[in-house]
This record gives C-alpha cells, sequence and structure tokens, in this order.
C-alpha cells in the first residue's frame, strides 16, 4: 500500500508539475509528497525529476516511469470499475476534453450532471487535438474525422452551418440574394485557435465551391461572441445550428442565403478501445447522444 501511495503521489506531481499541487490534491504537505518521492527515488535507484526553486520537470527516466504508473492505475481502476459495474452504479472522476464550441453544449452537459450526481464530470475545453491515452482523458468529443485505431468512436449527431443575422441588420443593410451580396455586408469571422487561419464559409453554386474575399468586420477566435454580435445587428456570421436554435426560435436571429451552404459535420465521442467500458463512460456517452442535440 506504501508503494501505490508512493505511485500515487510520484503520479499527481508529475503531472502537475509541482510538489505543492500534487499536495493539494492528495490532501498532505509539498514536503510530504517529496519525502515521498525521494523514497521512490532510492528504491528505484534512478532520479525521477529535475528539481528547482520554481518547478520540477522530469528526467528521461521519470517520463518513461509515469507511462507506466499510469497503466498500473488504469488496471486498478478497470477492477473497480469490474466491481462497480455488477452494482450498475456510474460513479467516479470522468475526465473529457471538449471543443472550444462544447460550451454550447453545456444544457445537455447540465442536466448529465443532475442525472448523474455521482459522477465528477472534468471538462477541459480546447480545439487542441489532445492524445487521449497519453494524457488520461476518458473521452474526447470531436467533429473532425477519426483517424486513430486506438479508439472507438460514436456518432453524437450531425449539425448544419447557416448564414445567421439579425432582423434589425438585415431590414437596414438589406437581405442578400446571392453570395456575392455578402461583399457589400458585414461579415463576422471565426479564427481557429490552433493554426490561426479564418474558418472558410462553406458557401456553393451549383456543384462549385465558392472561394469569395468577404470583408471582415470581426474576427473572433471563439464562436459565442459572434452570436452575441449578430443578435446585436453587427453582421452576417457563419455559426453551427445547434448552436443557434434558441435564437432562431426567439427570433432574434434569421439565416439567409440557406441554399447556397452546402457543408455539414458530426459530432463524434471517442474513447480507447476496451473490451470493457466503465459504467461512468457508458452513462455519458448514452445520455449525450440522446440529449446533445435534443
Amino acid at each position: 500500500m506504501d508503494s501505490l501511495n508512493s505511485l500515487n503521489a510520484f503520479v499527481q506531481a508529475a503531472e502537475a508539475r509541482s510538489f505543492t499541487a500534487a499536495g493539494q490534491q492528495l490532501g498532505v504537505s509539498s514536503s510530504a509528497v517529496g519525502k515521498s518521492i525521494a523514497r521512490l527515488e532510492e528504491r528505484l535507484g534512478v532520479r525521477l525529476f529535475h528539481r528547482s526553486t520554481r518547478s520540477v520537470t522530469l528526467t528521461p527516466e521519470g517520463a518513461a516511469f509515469l507511462e507506466r504508473c499510469r497503466r498500473i492505475f488504469s488496471e486498478v481502476e478497470a477492477a473497480e470499475q469490474e466491481f462497480a459495474h455488477s452494482l450498475g452504479a456510474p460513479r467516479g472522476k470522468l475526465r473529457v476534453s471538449m471543443p472550444i464550441v462544447g460550451m454550447l453544449m453545456m444544457p445537455a452537459l447540465s442536466a448529465f450532471m443532475r442525472a448523474h450526481p455521482e459522477i465528477e464530470l472534468e471538462l477541459d475545453f480546447t480545439d487542441r487535438l489532445v492524445d487521449v491515452i497519453a494524457e488520461g482523458f476518458d473521452a474526447v468529443v470531436r467533429s473532425g474525422d477519426v483517424a486513430d485505431s486506438r479508439l472507438v468512436a460514436r456518432p453524437l449527431g450531425k449539425f448544419r452551418f447557416r448564414l445567421a443575422a439579425s432582423p434589425a441588420y438585415l431590414k437596414r443593410a438589406g437581405m442578400p440574394q446571392t453570395p456575392d451580396d455578402l461583399l457589400q455586408h458585414a461579415c463576422l469571422h471565426h479564427r481557429f485557435a490552433t493554426n490561426g487561419k479564418l474558418e472558410r464559409w462553406p458557401l456553393r453554386r451549383g456543384r462549385k465551391d465558392l472561394t469569395l474575399d468577404l470583408p471582415t468586420t470581426a474576427v473572433v477566435n471563439t464562436i459565442e461572441p459572434l452570436i452575441h454580435m449578430a443578435e446585436a445587428g453587427l453582421g452576417i456570421a457563419c455559426l453551427p445550428d445547434f448552436s443557434i436554435r434558441e435564437q432562431e426560435r426567439k427570433g432574434t436571429l434569421v439565416s439567409v442565403l440557406d441554399s447556397y451552404i452546402h457543408h455539414s459535420g458530426t459530432f463524434r465521442m471517442l474513447w480507447p478501445s476496451s473490451p470493457y467500458l466503465s459504467p461512468k463512460l457508458r452513462a455519458f456517452v448514452d445520455f449525450m447522444a440522446a440529449h446533445l442535440f435534443t
């Protein structure tokens, strides 16, 4: 048991890059964490961390040892979950990576938390392509194609893009009839945080994709400000349909040029392939598939 406690202290310190943060997570002092890791290093005969007054970093041996420890704790958790599964009680921490646009999925996520109060949901919002296994996530939600054979995927629902503006803006600036009309409008753009590129508006005439040099009235790297600016009558924005359903229902936003928009996408839940799906993960996957786009 003391060995497992030492391994746990090491993993917490390695992931936080801080003895102090590890101590806070474990409910002990930073010096206790340091002593535990020192005993572990003495027992192994290797140095696991480079230490300085401001930070700790893993040595090459420490990095290799961390991967081993993660596998050990994964096996321990799997054993615990097998017994939990027999009792049918989803519980425990669930780490999920969500795209930044996932903030717009909060109604479904909040409903899940109310339905499963014994599951501790830890959400990481980023558009970075995370390594699900190496970074210790239970699952990720993404809209791109699946290219990792180590992962299992389940579709959560499809979405389409819409060009949306407020009725007040369209009354003032006029209703665009063709994509070329957009050249005379205020256009609100989304920039990808991962590569700095503007997201292309998926315009098409017939079977031909259109590339227009649209005005850049505003550029932001998250979706929520675009919705706010469009509602405020500042221009036209290209937005996923699920993100503006409430605004369309209330009439604060209306779509334009629907027949010229061709792109659609699919949100998927991805998780590490395993013969055993934990109760907490199964509960999350099933719930999100049933409620995300309802």
